[in-house]
Order: structure tokens, then sequence, then C-alpha cells
């Protein structure tokens, strides 16, 4: 037996739980009060881990502790088993009982709104007692989340490669971006235009500086135009783009699938304005070298049956 085996079967996975809820919290006291317990027994559980490896594990100063290299190194260890301990037992619960389980997704708060209700609906009829747990939040949230796997797969919009190699994007459809406008709209009527004519508009868009801002920047920079007159900086609050513009008094730019869901087609119409923007390929993000439990393979299939006639009729 090597030494690495010799310790890896002497270490409690209470004292790694404990290591990884004091570098969550940044100090002793704050995990203790997290795990219920003393702080002494916070105290105790790193002593026997650092005893054990030999190795200082973390570094304490006036604000707290904070992980020096071989803690960071256990507690993402840490993470790893954790994780796989979650999906066996996931497994378990799966194989004795197929229609049950549970499972957590992230999504940006528009997607969930559209494609992703969707899926759960179409997933329901068939599975009405799997559990759906959905994290809504902005991309770079989003991917941390996944990376610590605090969520077990990413739906998301994909701009530019992927430059994180921990991460595997599978596309599921390819959005197109439109300048849409009210359903009552003074603009509907018009039958051409072009995007130098409505840039003096009331628009709702994102900051420029985000990263779909970036995207519709491109497109009025494309057309030798800069970013028009903003009334209303949206962020994440796509909802809110949607009944703003439906008043009839605002534009903004979604994409195209948006108009392939019942609950926002009534509300909203194209404009006829060609955009120099590439598609935005929507997709599943998962974690490189995690295998997936049994619920989630399920409703990634469910998500590829929803964009399939998505993927068929491109704008």
């Amino acid at each position: 037996m090597t030494l690495s085996d010799h310790i890896g079967r002497r270490i409690k996975l209470h004292d790694l739980h404990v290591l990884m809820a004091v570098v969550q919290a940044g100090t002793m006291g704050k995990a203790a009060e997290r795990l219920n317990i003393t702080q002494p027994a916070i105290s105790r559980s790193i002593a026997e881990l650092e005893r054990l490896l030999g190795v200082r594990l973390l570094d304490r100063h006036r604000r707290g502790v904070e992980p020096t290299e071989f803690g960071r190194a256990l507690v993402d260890g840490g993470a790893a088993a954790f994780d796989d301990l979650q999906r066996a037992v996931k497994n378990i619960e799966f194989l004795a009982d197929p229609a049950g389980g549970s499972v957590r997704i992230g999504c940006n708060p528009f997607l969930t709104a559209t494609f992703v209700s969707a899926v759960i609906d179409r997933l329901s009829r068939r599975y009405p007692r799997i559990i759906v747990d959905i994290a809504t939040a902005d991309a770079d949230i989003l991917r941390r989340d996944l990376r610590q796997r605090d969520v077990d797969f990413l739906i998301a919009r994909k701009f530019g490669p992927v430059a994180d190699d921990q991460l595997v994007f599978e596309t599921l459809y390819d959005d197109a971006f439109v300048v849409v406008a009210g359903a009552n709209s003074p603009w509907v009527r018009r039958r051409k235009m072009a995007l130098v004519d409505l840039v003096n508009e009331p628009w709702t868009l994102p900051r420029p500086e985000t990263a779909l801002g970036t995207v519709f920047l491109e497109a009025f920079r494309s057309s030798g135009l800069s970013y028009p007159r903003t009334v209303v900086f949206a962020g994440q609050a796509d909802q809110l783009r949607v009944n703003l513009v439906a008043t009839g008094r605002f534009l903004t730019m979604f994409s195209t699938s948006i108009l392939r869901f019942p609950s926002e087609r009534a509300k909203l119409r194209v404009l006829p304005v060609r955009l120099p923007l590439p598609p935005a390929p929507v997709g599943i993000v998962t974690l490189a070298n995690r295998t997936l439990s049994p619920v989630a393979r399920l409703v990634i299939e469910h998500a590829r049956a929803v964009a399939k006639p998505l993927a068929k009729h491109r704008a």
C-alpha cells in the first residue's frame, strides 16, 4: 500500500468537510456557526488533517484564514470527492425509483423563462416526480457554480470560443439576433428600415460592457454607429425588456428563439433590420471529466428534443 493510499484511508470525511466549510466561510467562527459545532471542534479537525498530511493547510491572519497551496489542493480534491458521493447517492435513488430523483441546472433568467421552461414542461409530463432546481445568475457566476459543482450543468449562450478547458459546450441550436418592437409600435408598419433609422429612438439594452452588451455594441459599430441612447439599462432583466418593449415605446434586440415561445410572441414584432451579427449558439455546458447523474442525462435528452425544431428553423 502506498503512502497516499494509507493517508487516503485515514482521512475522515467529516474533517475534510470542516476544512471546506472553513475555506468557504473565511473564518473558523463563521464555519462553526454554519456547521452548528464548536470552534474548538473546528480547530481539532484542521489540526488532525495537518498532522496526518504533515503540511500547513491554513494561513491565519487578522481577518480570518485562507488556504495555503496545500489546503487549496485538498479542498479541490474534497469538492470532487463529495461530488462523487452525492452523484452515487443520486444514482442509487434513480435505480431505486427511475421516475424520481433531482437535478440542479444553471441558466440565465431569460432562457429559464423560455427554452428551459419548455424543457421542464416536457420532462414533467413524463416524469412528474423528478425535482428540478434552477439557479439563475449571470454567466460568470454560473460558470463558477459549475466549477464548484454547485450545479449539474448549465444551459447557456456561447459568445466566442470557450476559453476554459474545464468546460465542455454542446450546441443545441443557433440563435440569431433581431431588432424587436412592441406589437403596437409605429415602427411595425414600416417595411424597410436600417439600424441608422432607429438609433435615436428610446432603447432598453444591457450595458455595453456586459457579455451580451458587447455583442449588440458590435452590431452598431459595424453599421458605423455608436451605442444608442439607452433609456433603460436592463442587464440580466430580460423580462423587464420584454415588458418595456411591449408598451410600444421602446426598442431592443433579442434572439429569434424568443418568438417561438407563445408567452412572448404575442407581445413582440421583429423589425426588418439586417444585423451584421453571427448566430449565438445555445447549448449545454458541462464540467470536463465529470460523470453526470442519470437524472441530469435524462434532462439533457429532453433539452435536445425541445431544441431540435429550433435547430431546423434558423432565422
